[in-house]
């Protein structure tokens, strides 16, 4: 499927991410809270319009988006760059996944 820029509907790409964007920070509430099931854990997910933040205690993972462009920064300062493409999945420079894999690898990390 074309991207929606390519389909001559100017603007949609950006409205696309937005509404992705959203829904990251759903999965990542979904998961942190699956995954806090078994020892009563508890994250806390805050969602702004170009940032994501996610706390487990002295564990953080900071999401920042500047348009389809996705860096993380882990407490521990491993850091990354991603692209938010609007089939709803996060390109790396090696590999690409489904955000909903992505936003559960991260959960999974911060709750152990």
């Amino acid at each position: 499927m074309a991207p929606l820029r390519e389909l001559g509907l100017p603007g949609m790409g950006e409205q696309v991410h937005v509404e992705l964007w959203v829904s990251l920070a759903s999965l990542l509430r979904s998961y942190t809270a699956a995954h806090g099931l078994n020892g009563n854990l508890q994250a806390t997910v805050e969602l702004g319009e170009n940032k994501i933040l996610v706390r487990h205690g002295d564990d953080w993972l900071d999401l920042a988006r500047n348009g389809a462009i996705v860096t993380w920064l882990r407490e521990d300062g491993r850091t990354g760059t991603l692209e938010l493409t609007e089939a709803g999945t996060l390109r790396g420079e090696t590999h690409e996944e489904e955000m909903d894999m992505a936003a559960e690898q991260w959960a999974r990390e911060l709750m152990i």
